[in-house]
């Protein structure tokens, strides 16, 4: 089987799995970020309510992929392919920091909807109901409310900084260092 194929990660690439999640993933998140673009932009717009229709569904959908994903990184840490430079730690850690903060901004998100007793459905499926809790304003709960939709929106962004600082790296590994690093995670044969 070629690596193209592999389902589990190799040195010589990410397989199948790791490949689809990702860029999965990563279509989702360029939805989301333009939501939120549109959010603070074009509020109220045609094509803001097209993409903010889907906004807390796909946050809570990217939320359980990258708990599948956290856990196949697990399942093939010792397989996957090396860091090419010396830099090996740096992307480790910015790896580290873009999962904490995939992880952190939908739960946020949906600590807010717990808070402000507004109840939260995937797909149909009830995650946790709506009460008839109203916050009262200026009292601990709305101010709890308050500060969740703040950090919400401040992790991210921070989230899209990375993410970009990340797409950035990887063509510069593959343009300017012209190394292998883009070419694990599209399947593509590397080059000796």
């Amino acid at each position: 089987m070629t690596q193209s194929r592999a389902i589990f990660d190799s040195p010589i690439g990410y397989g199948v799995v790791s490949r689809v999640l990702h860029w999965a993933m990563a279509l989702m998140f360029a939805w989301q970020f333009t939501s939120a673009i549109l959010h603070y932009f074009a509020k109220g717009s045609a094509i803001f309510k097209f993409f903010w229709a889907a906004h807390f569904q796909l946050g809570f959908a990217l939320l359980l992929l990258v708990l599948i994903r956290g856990v196949w990184g697990l399942i093939n840490c010792n397989r996957r392919p090396r860091a090419e430079s010396s830099g090996g730690k740096i992307v480790a850690l910015g790896h580290g920091l873009i999962y904490i903060l995939m992880i952190a901004v939908p739960t946020v998100a949906m600590l807010r909807s717990y808070n402000s007793g507004r109840g939260f459905s995937f797909l149909g499926m009830e995650i946790f109901a709506k009460t008839a809790v109203q916050n009262p304003a200026g009292g601990a709960p709305a101010a709890a409310v308050n500060a969740g939709m703040s950090l919400h929106g401040l992790l991210g962004w921070i989230l899209l900084a990375v993410v970009i600082a990340h797409i950035l790296l990887a063509l510069a590994h593959h343009f300017i260092m012209q190394d292998n690093t883009l070419r694990y995670m599209t399947g593509r044969r590397a080059v000796s």
